[in-house]
């Protein structure tokens, strides 16, 4: 016990387990965030392929953006949400949250790691303190399928990507013969090369079938449409598409049979080859985290870069055939996690890169009290939310580290060197990036988390600086308050968190976004519960599915998105995003509003 006491994980242990506790203690105060019945009908479509694809050689596509986003995590909640569901009598989307929150928590954990390499455990401890308490991160990780778990994935990638090349594994092939030696890297080539033939040129394939099913069909007697006729007697009394699929089917699991027995040739091998199944391991899970990471969003690939410009830097040339092996298998895991890409590799990925760059979204972002489109959004944008939504502390710690980390870098410090190439290549570089090209954003600045890391690193280099334990704990203790404060104060809403620089939430209402994922509808659904009388119709403006999650079954629930309409509504249930709470039922009476800091997220009316 004494040993454990001292050790130097006790910090994040006691930060982590004190914030499981707050996070199951609090969890169903959190309500459905808007997009997540859109992504969990995503993930039950591509789960599904993962039957469909060997038995009809189809996908489940939702035939919108969603399928350009890949499904990784959310098939992952999906899954565990149904098996904690077995045991644990919370609903499945209070039983996702939770997941959510878990993975936030291992996105804690990977920072704190991360920092570790070039801060003191004190400087380190400080900087995840600080990242941990922002309200914008601790709110969305009750309520985003997508934002806080790219975020967990891409720190994991980088975390054990460097971790994998911190030391470098050789194979050695003392005491193998020349021959064996050639005939192992050309039947490795020639199994890579096939492998990967045989997959990315899925399109083709199904073209030729096609093409050659087409042509038994019709008659033609060259030999392999021939073939084909004699296999499938009855060709010339169905539809070509019949066969198409069958022929289609039988070319995937041909390709499946031979994929599993050349892999297990290649590795009985390999296995002879000393160190080889130890080298295979210390890349393997940093190239299953990049793999899934970019299966989660498309900037996956980032992460990698750096760790791939890490090894580079490090060893030099000798690092080539332990990155050849890390992409393979980050590709390999981000395959076998996408479905959408199965039909045609290259091809659906290239169309995701240019979706998710392009971003299509409808719907309109309100920045300081004007409403643009979502591609239109001015330059000023990021900067402004990013001093806003963060807490006060945080861009003075940013400025003083950096500056701090400049001068350690002139005097020729390493880890200065290391953490300000970090904060560049990670956070400026690409800040600089989105400002100038203008790049869709919504929903705040939310997409872009992932490069926020080094802006709290830099804190810690202030921190690291104050060399008495003390005063450090008192420092660090001291700049995490605001935080603490405002999130107990927004409390469950502290995703709509702004600082005192534009007046907290208060100086941002109606000028900048607040619960647009309409969280809220969850306790306006529990008044209605306690005060609607039986049957009662509600007309709700928004987000309707997330009211119907929570509200009693007897009730009625009308919108937009209803084909029908009632004669009389007893309330209106209207979100103050797009002003929709002034639009609807302007002459309606307030009867219960929902609001944070003086400004209003939800109200209910009564017509």
């Amino acid at each position: 016990m004494k040993k454990f006491l001292r050790s130097e994980h006790l910090p994040i242990i006691i930060l982590l387990v004190v914030s499981l506790l707050i996070g199951i203690f609090t969890l169903t105060q959190y309500g459905e965030s808007w997009d997540e019945l859109q992504f969990f009908k995503y993930a039950d479509n591509a789960l599904k392929s993962y039957s469909t694809w060997p038995l009809t050689g189809t996908i489940q596509l939702t035939g919108n953006t969603y399928d350009n986003y890949g499904p990784a995590y959310v098939m992952i909640v999906a899954l565990g949400a149904r098996f904690l569901h077995l045991f644990i009598p919370y609903s499945i989307s209070d039983l996702r949250h939770l997941i959510y929150f878990i993975t936030y928590l291992v996105c804690i954990w990977a920072f704190y790691e991360l920092c570790k390499r070039w801060l003191n455990q004190i400087a380190s401890f400080g900087a995840t303190l600080l990242f941990a308490t922002q309200p914008l991160f601790w709110g969305h990780a009750f309520i985003s399928p997508k934002d806080i778990p790219f975020l967990t994935f891409f720190l994991l990638a980088l975390l054990f990507g460097l971790r994998a090349f911190d030391s470098l594994v050789t194979v050695s092939f003392d005491g193998l013969s020349p021959r064996f030696k050639r005939t192992l890297f050309v039947l490795s080539a020639l199994w890579l090369a096939s492998i990967f033939g045989l997959y990315l040129a899925t399109p083709i394939f199904s073209a030729w079938i096609d093409s050659l099913v087409r042509a038994a069909a019709a008659g033609n007697t060259s030999f392999l449409p021939s073939l084909i006729a004699s296999l499938a007697s009855g060709i010339h009394k169905v539809k070509p598409e019949v066969y198409i699929e069958k022929f289609f089917v039988l070319f995937l699991w041909t390709r499946a049979i031979f994929f599993l027995l050349s892999s297990f040739i290649i590795f009985w091998l390999w296995h002879k080859v000393s160190s080889a199944f130890r080298f295979l391991l210390s890349i393997l899970p940093a190239a299953i985290f990049l793999g899934v990471a970019t299966s989660i969003r498309i900037l996956g690939p980032f992460a990698g870069l750096m760790v791939i410009a890490y090894a580079l830097w490090k060893w030099r040339w000798k690092s080539i055939p332990a990155l050849i092996a890390y992409g393979i298998v980050a590709l390999i895991a981000m395959y076998l996690t996408w479905p959408y890409l199965w039909p045609d590799p290259i091809g659906h990925f290239i169309e995701s890169v240019r979706v998710m760059s392009e971003y299509p979204w409808r719907g309109q972002v309100l920045f300081d009290g004007t409403f643009y489109l979502s591609t239109e959004i001015p330059r000023s944008y990021l900067p402004v939310l990013l001093g806003i939504q963060l807490t006060e502390p945080v861009w003075f710690l940013f400025a003083a580290g950096l500056a701090v980390t400049v001068y350690g870098a002139i005097k020729k410090r390493i880890e200065s060197r290391i953490l300000l190439i970090l904060t560049l290549v990670w956070f400026i570089i690409p800040l600089i990036g989105f400002i100038v090209t203008r790049s869709p954003l919504y929903d705040n600045f939310r997409q872009v988390f992932f490069i926020l890391p080094p802006v709290f690193m830099m804190a810690g280099v202030v921190f690291e600086k104050i060399k008495r334990p003390a005063l450090q704990a008192a420092l660090i203790g001291l700049l995490v308050l605001p935080g603490i404060i405002g999130g107990i104060n927004l409390h469950p809403y502290e995703y709509i968190y702004y600082n005192s620089f534009i007046g907290g939430v208060q100086g941002a209402y109606r000028k900048f976004e607040l619960d647009y994922w309409g969280t809220s509808y969850r306790e306006a659904a529990e008044w209605l519960d306690k005060n609607a009388p039986a049957n009662a119709p509600i007309w709700v403006e928004g987000p309707t599915h997330i009211l119907a999650l929570y509200v009693r079954p007897d009730l009625k629930i009308y919108s937009t998105y209803e084909a029908t309409r009632a004669d009389h509504y007893d309330y209106v249930v209207a979100t103050s995003r797009y002003n929709l709470d002034l639009t609807s039922y302007p002459n309606a009476k307030v009867i219960y509003t929902i609001t944070r800091d003086g400004a209003v997220l939800t109200t209910i009316k009564q017509p």
